[in-house]
């Protein structure tokens, strides 16, 4: 059982790496510059320590009590099991009082969505004595129901964000509108990809990350410039959970 799981989830990554360079390759881009982050809500720690020995070692959470839960059970897993070690994304909304916990644990906080957050990130970071790498969520779609800075609300790079001495903006996250078709998808993609240039052209160069598409996507998001997709689904295909 255990080794048929293995081999599913090998056949699955490789056909979604596949995917992800076919799409790269139409849209001009090298496959090398667009980074899998492999979406372990449902998963149990068995199918993730799997995924993490064929590779793929960047693993988002979009719960932080998942992602405390379950880097501690893969570490426990690991004295049992020998895996590539991998880099936590928190890709859901982080509320403030479960900053300080979720900082030392993630690589990448991919859902800064206020500065109110951001300045809870700004001061956590500064107790613990880290510098905090993440991304600042957008609502591209304009959805009502969805978490994020408006458009607007990035035009300019905030002030604040030039002068933080414990947190980095490496760029920005999206997620497509729950009913947006293939061309309005790809327009809301393009908005994000619009602003990151924006700021890069301002001066802030290392905001350079595009994290938007995820299974059902994220084929039309490489072809405006994701940098990095978020699949869940596609990976674990055939594995009970």
């Amino acid at each position: 059982m255990e080794r048929q799981r293995q081999e599913r989830i090998a056949l699955n990554l490789a056909s979604v790496q596949q995917r992800i360079a076919a799409a790269a390759a139409q849209a001009g881009r090298d496959p090398n510059s667009v980074r899998l982050i492999a979406v372990t809500k449902y998963v149990r720690v068995e199918e993730i320590a799997a995924l993490c020995a064929c590779g793929c070692t960047d693993l988002g959470e979009s719960r932080p009590q998942s992602l405390w839960e379950k880097s501690q059970e893969l570490r426990a897993f690991h004295r049992a099991a020998e895996f590539y070690e991998p880099r936590w994304h928190l890709i859901g909304h982080l509320q403030r009082n479960k900053v300080e916990r979720t900082l030392p644990l993630t690589h990448l906080i991919h859902s800064a969505d206020s500065l109110r957050l951001v300045r809870e990130i700004e001061s956590a970071a500064s107790r613990i004595g880290r510098t905090i790498d993440l991304l600042l969520e957008v609502n591209v779609s304009q959805d009502a129901s969805k978490h994020g800075f408006a458009l607007q609300e990035l035009q300019e790079v905030p002030p604040e964000l030039r002068t933080a001495k414990n947190l980095r903006v490496r760029g920005f996250m999206a997620m497509a509108g729950l009913h947006s078709d293939d061309t309005q998808v790809r327009r809301e993609f393009s908005r994000l990809r619009e602003l990151r240039d924006c700021w890069q052209h301002n001066g802030y160069a290392e905001a350079a990350e595009l994290s938007m598409g995820m299974s059902g996507d994220f084929e039309l998001a490489i072809a405006e410039g994701a940098t990095m997709v978020r699949i869940g689904s596609a990976l674990f295909d055939g594995i009970e959970t």
